[in-house]
């Protein structure tokens, strides 16, 4: 008799506290892997670039070296705007996946709260 409430209250407990802690602690790991893994590729991408703009600085020897590199230097502005900008949205695209998610999360495990407290009082 014992071990049998023994093992509903700890299975109620599980259920109330430990389970939502270990769903939203994955989807904030799988968030946080997402997330480094996006910062990664994008600090590679603009060290690339940096690297690829140096060694193009190098490259000049004369007024028409520098000329050419001043309107390749213009061309690397322009796009690294317009990649930022998508990263920028990539990034908050995560974020709102996330939020979403956690949401969801929160939504669900009150419910499952509430249906339990419910059990429990009957």
């Amino acid at each position: 008799m014992f071990n049998t409430n023994l093992e509903k209250t700890t299975q109620q407990f599980d259920d109330m506290f430990f389970a939502p802690l270990r769903a939203f602690s994955a989807l904030s790991l799988d968030y946080s892997e997402k997330l480094v893994s996006a910062q990664m590729d994008l600090t590679k991408s603009y060290v690339d670039t940096s690297m690829a703009q140096a060694r193009s600085m190098l490259e000049i020897k004369d007024s028409e070296g520098l000329k050419n590199f001043v309107k390749e230097q213009q061309e690397t502005v322009k796009s690294l705007g317009e990649k930022l900008q998508n990263d920028t949205q990539k990034v908050v695209e995560l974020n709102q996946e996330y939020a979403k998610k956690g949401q969801e999360l929160a939504e669900s495990n009150a419910k499952s709260a509430s249906e339990a407290m419910q059990k429990v009082a009957k």
